[in-house]
C-alpha cells in the first residue's frame, strides 16, 4: 500500500486507544491484588535456592526481564525457557528453588509438560495467569491472576494488555522483595558495577581525588604570584593554604583571582591569606562521589578539599574528576 491509502488513519487515536486499554488494564490488576500476592512475596523471600522463570512466547519475554529485575534487586534469580526445560533444563531445578511460570492462557503446552516434574521435585510454583481454572493455576501453590478480559489489540488476539499486567505483576514483586529486605542503593550498585548508576552509588571521593604531592598546597605567606604558578602545576583551578602541620586555612581559586584583579591588588607581593577564601567547604575520603558532586552542584563551586580524621589536607578534586570518572 502507498503512504497515500494511509493518509487519514489517526494514528494518534489508535497510539492513545490502547495506552487507555492498557491503562485500564493496570487499574484492574491494582485493584485485584489480594493475600495471593503476600503468599507469593513469602514464598519467594524464604526461597533458599533461586527464583526461575519461565514462560512461552511473549510471556517468555516478559518473563526474562522479570528475573532480570529480581537479580538486580537482591532476589537470586534467572529465566529457563520451558521447551528447553523439558530436554534437560530442569536439571538446574532444586527442592530450594521457587518457580514463577507465566502463561496468559495458562495452558501454554510447553509449561504445563513440566508441571508435574516441578511437583516431583517438591519445587514452589507461582503462577501468573488469566485463568485461574487452567492447568497452570490449579498446579500453582500461589495463584496470582491478571484480570484481563481483553487484549488492547483490535483484534483481541497480540498479546498486550497481558504482557503488560504480567510486567507490572512482576515489577511490583521485585519492589515489595527489595523493601522488605532493606535492598539499598548501594546494594543496587553492586549489581551495576559497569553502568553509570554504580559509578555514581559505589565511586568514593578517595578513589577520585588526588593526594600527596598532586595536593596544590601553599603557606599563608606564598604571594599570589607564587600561588598560581601551585595551581598552574597542579592543574585543578585552585589551591589549598595550609599551616605547617597541614591544617587548612583557606582556599585560593580563579573567582578569587578575578576579585583580587579587579580590586587592583598587587600580584607579585601581597600574601595570599588576603585575598584566598576563608570559608570553605569540606568533604572526607570515605564520602559517595555523588554526595561531593551534589556538594558542588549545590554550591556552584568546582573544586573541594578532603580532611583526614585529623583535619588535615589529605587530597583534592574538581568537577574535571567527577566527569572523567563517570560519576556527572
Amino acid at each position: 500500500m502507498s503512504n497515500h491509502q494511509y493518509a487519514n488513519f489517526d494514528f494518534i487515536s489508535a497510539g492513545k486507544r490502547t495506552i487507555q486499554l492498557e491503562q485500564e488494564a493496570i487499574n484492574d490488576l491494582l485493584n485485584s491484588l489480594d493475600q495471593s500476592f503476600d503468599a507469593a512475596c513469602r514464598l519467594m523471600i524464604e526461597c533458599k535456592g533461586r527464583v526461575i522463570v519461565t514462560g512461552m512466547g511473549k510471556s517468555g519475554h516478559i518473563g526474562t526481564k522479570i528475573a532480570a529485575t529480581l537479580a538486580s534487586t537482591g532476589t537470586p534469580a534467572f529465566f529457563v525457557h520451558p521447551g528447553e526445560a523439558s530436554h534437560g533444563d530442569l536439571g538446574m531445578f532444586t527442592e530450594q528453588d521457587v518457580v514463577i511460570a507465566l502463561s496468559n492462557s495458562g495452558e501454554s503446552a510447553e509449561v504445563v509438560t513440566i508441571l508435574p516434574l516441578l511437583k516431583r521435585k517438591n519445587i514452589g510454583l507461582i503462577s501468573i495467569t488469566a485463568n485461574p481454572n487452567s492447568s497452570l493455576a490449579k498446579a500453582a501453590d500461589v495463584q496470582l491472576n491478571i484480570p484481563i478480559e481483553r487484549e488492547a489489540c483490535p483484534l483481541n488476539l497480540a498479546p498486550t494488555s497481558s504482557t503488560t499486567a504480567q510486567l507490572v505483576l512482576g515489577d511490583a514483586l521485585a519492589t515489595a522483595l527489595l523493601e522488605a529486605k532493606g535492598f539499598s542503593a548501594e546494594d543496587f550498585a553492586f549489581s551495576h558495577p559497569g553502568g553509570a548508576l554504580g559509578r555514581r552509588l559505589l565511586l568514593k571521593v578517595e578513589d577520585l581525588m588526588h593526594s600527596g604531592d598532586e595536593i596544590p598546597r601553599v603557606s599563608p605567606q606564598t604571594t599570589i604570584q607564587h600561588a598560581l604558578l601551585e595551581i598552574t602545576r597542579k592543574r585543578l583551578g585552585m589551591t589549598t593554604v595550609v599551616d605547617a602541620n597541614d591544617q587548612p586555612l583557606g582556599i585560593f581559586t580563579d573567582g578569587d583571582l578575578r576579585r583580587a584583579i579587579d580590586q587592583g591588588v598587587d600580584l607579585y607581593n601581597t600574601p595570599i591569606d588576603a585575598v584566598m577564601t576563608k570559608q570553605f567547604t569540606t568533604v572526607t575520603p570515605n564520602m559517595l562521589a555523588a554526595e561531593a558532586l551534589q556538594i558542588m552542584q549545590d554550591k556552584k563551586i568546582n573544586a573541594l578539599i578532603a580532611l583526614n580524621d585529623q583535619s588535615q589536607v589529605t587530597g583534592a578534586l574538581n568537577m574535571h574528576d567527577m566527569l572523567k570518572a563517570g560519576v556527572i
